[in-house]
C-alpha cells in the first residue's frame, strides 16, 4: 500500500479510488460514472460547460482511506431543524455518515430513499446518519423531509460553517463521509450514492477494531 500524498493545511486527500457499483469492484481505478443522469451538472459536465451553475454534483466516485492512512478527525457542532444542540464529538456511534444535500438538488432528491432505507436497516447497529442541509432555511428542510418520509436527523444550513470542519471533503453536492470511530474521514462518495455501496463502505468500518 503507498502512503498517502501529502496535503495541505490538514484537507483530505484519498490516495485511491475504487468503483463501487453493486458492490466492491476493484481498489484504485478511478470512477467517472455519471450522476443520477444529470451529467451536465458533475464535476466534468460543469468543465465542459454543461449544466445550472446554482450547483456542481460530484461524478460519483467512491474513494477509501485504510485505517493507517486516514488523517486527524472531522469537527462538526450545529442546530438540528428541531433546534437541538449537536456537537460529533458526543456522538456515542461507531459510524458515523455525514450526506450533504439540498432540496435544490436533483441527484439528493433522488437518493434519499436510498440513505431512509439504509437508515432503517442500520439505526440499530451502532450507527449515525446525519444530514447536513445545504442552502435552505430550516423550516423549508424540515417540511421537505417530513414530506419524504425521512427520519434520519438533519443538521440545518448555517452558511457554510458545517462544512468547514470536514477538511474540504465535501465540496460537491450530494456528499457522503464515511467516518470511523475516532471520526476520521473513511471512505466519500461523492455524488449520489447507491445503496449496495453504502453498505460495503459502512460495513467494512463497523467490522474494524476500535
Amino acid at each position: 500500500m503507498s502512503a498517502p500524498r501529502p496535503t495541505r493545511a490538514g484537507l483530505w486527500t484519498p490516495s485511491r479510488r475504487l468503483v463501487l457499483s453493486g458492490g466492491l469492484t476493484g481498489l484504485g481505478a478511478m470512477a467517472l460514472s455519471a450522476c443520477g443522469g444529470d451529467e451536465g451538472n458533475t464535476v466534468s459536465g460543469r468543465a465542459r460547460g454543461e449544466g445550472d451553475s446554482n450547483y456542481i454534483s460530484g461524478d460519483g466516485t467512491v474513494e477509501e482511506l485504510d485505517a493507517g492512512e486516514r488523517r486527524q478527525p472531522v469537527t462538526l457542532v450545529g442546530k438540528t431543524l428541531e433546534g437541538k444542540d449537536f456537537r460529533l464529538e458526543d456522538a456515542d456511534e461507531k459510524v458515523v455518515l455525514l450526506n450533504t444535500w439540498g432540496s435544490w438538488c436533483p441527484p439528493c432528491i433522488k437518493e434519499m430513499p436510498v440513505l431512509q432505507d439504509f437508515w432503517q436497516e442500520y439505526e440499530e447497529r451502532d450507527v449515525l446518519l446525519l444530514g447536513l442541509v445545504q442552502r435552505d432555511s430550516a423550516e423549508t428542510a424540515k417540511a421537505f423531509v417530513a414530506s419524504r418520509k425521512v427520519t434520519y436527523p438533519n443538521l440545518a444550513d448555517d452558511g457554510g460553517a458545517t462544512l468547514r470542519g470536514l477538511q474540504g471533503a465535501a465540496s460537491a453536492t450530494p456528499t457522503t463521509l464515511v467516518l470511523d470511530a475516532q471520526r476520521r474521514i473513511a471512505a466519500r462518495v461523492s455524488g449520489p450514492v447507491e445503496a449496495s455501496t453504502l453498505r460495503s463502505l459502512v460495513d467494512r468500518v463497523l467490522g474494524e477494531d476500535g
